[in-house]
C-alpha cells in the first residue's frame, strides 16, 4: 500500500460570544491573505468569509454559546470549522418573508462546495469546505 503524506496548515481562534462576527471576520481574512486568495481567488475568499460570517452567528444567536472557529488547508481543501456549545444540529429553513433570519445555512449550502455538522461531547461542530480554485498553488 502506498500512502502518501498530506501537508496541513490551520489556525484556530476562540471568540467569545461578546467579540462580534466581525473579529472572525479579520482574522479569516488575514488567513486568506497568507494563502493568496485574496488575489488568486477573490470570489471563493468572500464566500468563505460570508460563511465565517454565517457559522459564528448562529453559534452566538443560536447556540447562545462562545464560538471555536477553526481553518485548515490541505492544499485541495480549505475547512472550516465552528464548534460552539449546543447539541442542535442545524438545518437549512425555507425562506420565509416573515421571517427576518433563518436563511444562514442555506447560504453556507450556497457558498461551500460541502458542509457538514456533527454532534460533539459538548456540542456540535460545522464544517464547510471549498475545493482549492484554479490557480491556487500550496503554500
Amino acid at each position: 500500500m502506498n500512502e502518501q503524506s498530506v501537508r496541513t496548515v490551520g489556525w484556530a481562534r476562540s471568540l467569545p460570544m461578546g467579540q462580534g462576527v466581525k473579529a472572525a471576520r479579520d482574522w479569516a481574512q488575514e488567513h486568506l491573505n497568507s494563502l493568496g486568495w485574496d488575489e488568486t481567488a477573490p470570489d471563493t475568499a468572500h464566500a468563505v468569509l460570508l460563511t465565517v460570517s454565517e457559522l459564528v452567528t448562529n453559534a452566538h444567536v443560536h447556540a447562545r454559546t462562545d464560538a471555536q472557529l477553526v481553518m485548515s488547508w490541505d492544499t485541495r481543501c480549505l475547512h472550516i470549522s465552528v464548534h460552539d456549545g449546543s447539541t442542535a444540529l442545524p438545518t437549512p429553513r425555507e425562506p420565509d418573508g416573515e421571517r427576518v433570519g433563518g436563511r444562514g445555512m442555506l447560504l453556507v449550502d450556497v457558498l461551500a462546495d460541502t458542509w457538514e455538522a456533527r454532534p460533539c461531547p459538548h456540542g456540535k461542530t460545522v464544517t464547510a469546505c471549498f475545493r482549492a480554485p484554479e490557480g491556487v498553488t500550496a503554500v
